[in-house]
């Protein structure tokens, strides 16, 4: 588990899950204004992680065919791949706590909560091993990985502020 933790920390997935994760975390604050169902929620974000990594894979195809003057290659296509759905993956990510609020497992106002939290730990988490593999020492890994969660925080704060 460790090794494939540690080559996952060490990939470019890592950019394109935090990115998918702070989309999916702006997402499901906006929605717990008005909080649809469990399965409706579920639903919207593991759509707008399909239109996000297509919208990924798309642009990068179009950068890579402007830049570099020829049509992707199948190789680059599979890597431009991995990309789209680490993004996917970070979008959608939440939804898993709407599925499990869907079955009745949990209420649909915890899946909002758990699903808020977590998005924040995992922004933080990846900003803490940023820093570490960074040879940072771990006090100011930790203020890293704070200070990168502290956007989501942000957002959350000024949901509540609006609402």
């Amino acid at each position: 588990m460790r090794a494939n933790l540690e080559a996952h920390l060490g990939s470019r997935q890592v950019a394109r899950v935090v990115y998918g994760a702070i989309i999916g975390l702006a997402l499901v604050v906006v929605l717990e204004a008005h909080p649809p169902g469990a399965g409706v929620t579920a639903a919207w974000l593991l759509g707008t992680a399909l239109a996000v990594a297509l919208a990924e894979l798309y642009s990068e195809v179009v950068g890579v065919e402007t830049s570099e003057r020829h049509r992707v290659t199948r190789p680059q296509l599979a890597h431009l791949l991995d990309d789209a759905l680490a993004v996917g993956f970070g979008v959608g990510f939440p939804a898993l706590f709407f599925l499990i609020a869907a079955v009745g497992v949990m209420e649909v106002g915890t899946a909002f909560t758990i699903a808020k939290w977590t998005g924040l730990g995992l922004i933080g988490f990846y900003g803490y091993w940023a820093a570490r593999f960074a040879g940072t020492p771990v006090p100011r890994a930790l203020l890293q990985g704070a200070a990168v969660a502290l956007v989501g925080a942000v957002l959350i704060a000024l949901k509540a502020l609006l609402h």
